[in-house]
């Protein structure tokens, strides 16, 4: 059986900052700042990580996939993985042991599902823990650019985010939606998505497997 994933350690920082948003939604003053940052977490939150439309994480964070038993192929379901952590199993004991990283690789099948392969000669750990025996945590989301401290005469630079232009550009419009359509019900017409919402989040959806 394979579990729903677990975050781990969630991101450092959203893909949109708070001046990206007023500057989206022509807004000066910080009346309305705490309003602003839940829209872009809301936003956030409907494209990112398990349960986001998307199937895949947007800013780098950390998930662990359980699994039952080994395979010699294990698939993860939320991408896009950029590297793996640790794989450890369990025995009917509770004593964890960790499989050397030199024995096993990071693969990416055709429809973009990142695969952990063991080696073909790799003897997998027999007397497992009857359920989640096995574990991978790993690093998934596009990375993030770190921040540089000030140093002498040059200024300091924030972390960055990596998040492709387009599913920022998505957030935004999602931003500016709620911003504008602030009740649930409205006495006039209600108004969906922008169309180009669907269009910009199209190319980066992924099945969930």
């Amino acid at each position: 059986m394979q579990h729903a994933p677990v975050l781990v350690s969630p991101p450092d920082m959203l893909p949109v900052s708070l001046d990206e948003a007023k500057l989206h939604l022509r807004v000066d003053s910080d009346d309305e700042d705490h309003l602003i940052g839940g829209l872009i977490e809301a936003a956030t939150a409907y494209l990112d990580g398990w349960t986001g439309i998307l199937g895949r994480c947007l800013v780098e964070q950390e998930w662990r996939q359980d699994f039952d038993g080994f395979a010699r192929e294990l698939c993860l379901p939320l991408g896009a993985v950029n590297s793996i952590a640790t794989v450890t199993w369990r025995n009917a004991a509770g004593q964890v042991g960790t499989v050397p990283s030199a024995r096993y690789d990071l693969r990416t099948d055709a429809s973009g599902r990142a695969i952990v392969r063991f080696d073909a000669d790799y003897e997998f750990p027999r007397d497992l823990h009857e359920s989640r025996a096995v574990s991978v945590t790993y690093k998934a989301g596009w990375p993030t650019i770190p921040a540089i401290p000030e140093d002498g005469d040059t200024p300091a630079t924030p972390a960055q985010s990596t998040v492709p232009a387009p599913i920022k550009v998505a957030i935004l419009l999602m931003i500016g939606h709620a911003y504008k359509n602030r009740e649930a019900v409205t006495s006039g017409n209600a108004t969906s998505l922008p169309l180009g919402f669907a269009a910009l989040t199209a190319p980066y959806r992924r099945a969930q497997v």
